[in-house]
């Protein structure tokens, strides 16, 4: 039988159309665009179903509810279909593609996002391979996880992460080698792929409060005390290096206590794309340790975000909630 793949269409600039005021999504447009591409009519092509939000989201606007609203589609619709394509905005991409990879456990075929720099009305666009080749490896691949293709490479969406607002290639997978690349044939690295016999296991996420920090040379951290209430629940610290943080002032020693006595977690994740945190291994990472830090390793940011708000949900006592986020539950991190 001729496979079957459902397409979620979200939003984004895959599928924008130029109008008087700039780009913009059209409702409709996309499926009507769809059904008059020549290659959906070869035979190699998977049948599809597509499923259109209303409205149509800029990436830049995607909430947790939004991330609930496309797990609960893949949920409701999993025994339908042979794989998922998730058209998506680049902009917040790589988070969606971390929080479905949390939400859905047991994965035992593709979810993958794809989108474009490009959109699919212009000439030298880059949606068309995209979406074509995504839908592909939805229907054809035994690849079980969330992924992202972009730009002739299939990367697992928990170690994705955008890193070019204008080359073709919009995303990289820093610690993590490409799950399949596409080039006259579609070459999967198998070894690098997970495969969890199980069931599907759906989590919806809370919306519970989490910040991220970006420390830099000079930061004020009394500046970021009055964020430390006991609503916040977790703050990732993007730390230099290794996971390093300046110790010149008491302001920082200050804003961590209060953090530990709030329950808040505080994960750290290093702002450099390759490599990771590793929390004591210079004097200038000391602190952390002493406040209990998470140590992110080489998560990434996006990652880290999405798999506390999926631990979170889980209700999961504390101590169960830092053993797990220093442990490697979806392919996430290295250990």
């Amino acid at each position: 039988m001729k496979k079957k793949i459902c397409i979620i269409y979200t939003g984004g600039t895959i599928g924008m159309k130029e109008t008087e005021f700039g780009y913009a999504p059209i409702p409709g447009y996309m499926e009507k665009t769809l059904r008059g591409i020549q290659e959906f009519k070869e035979p190699e092509m998977p049948d599809y179903d597509f499923i259109e939000y209303t409205p149509l989201l800029d990436s830049s606007n995607i909430t947790v509810e939004n991330w609930n609203q496309i797990g609960e589609d893949i949920r409701e619709h999993y025994c339908d279909y042979d794989g998922f394509v998730v058209m998506h905005g680049t902009d917040t991409m790589a988070y969606t593609a971390s929080a479905l990879s949390f939400m859905l456990q047991g994965l035992s075929k593709p979810v993958v996002l794809t989108g474009s720099q490009i959109p699919l009305c212009k000439v030298r666009s880059d949606a068309r391979e995209n979406l074509i080749t995504s839908m592909i490896i939805a229907a054809d691949y035994n690849i079980p996880e969330v992924c992202i293709y972009f730009g002739g490479k299939l990367i697992r969406g928990n170690r994705s992460t955008k890193v070019s607002s204008d080359m073709l290639i919009a995303f990289d997978s820093p610690n993590y080698g490409p799950l399949a690349e596409a080039g006259v044939n579609i070459s999967v690295n198998q070894e690098r792929v997970r495969t969890e016999a199980k069931e599907l296991n759906f989590c919806t996420f809370k919306n519970n409060q989490i910040a991220v920090l970006k420390i830099f040379p000079g930061i004020q951290f009394e500046i970021f005390e009055n964020i430390m209430t006991e609503k916040l629940k977790g703050i990732v610290i993007e730390a230099f290096g290794a996971g390093n943080i300046p110790q010149n002032d008491d302001s920082m020693i200050r804003m961590l206590q209060k953090a530990k006595s709030n329950g808040t977690y505080i994960i750290v994740c290093t702002q450099c794309h390759k490599g990771a945190a590793t929390i004591g291994q210079y004097e200038t990472s000391k602190h952390l340790a002493e406040a209990g830090a998470i140590c992110g390793f080489d998560m990434t940011v996006e990652a880290a975000v999405t798999k506390l708000y999926y631990l979170l949900s889980k209700h999961y006592e504390p101590k169960e909630i830092r053993l797990l986020m220093e442990s490697d539950i979806r392919g996430e991190l290295t250990r």
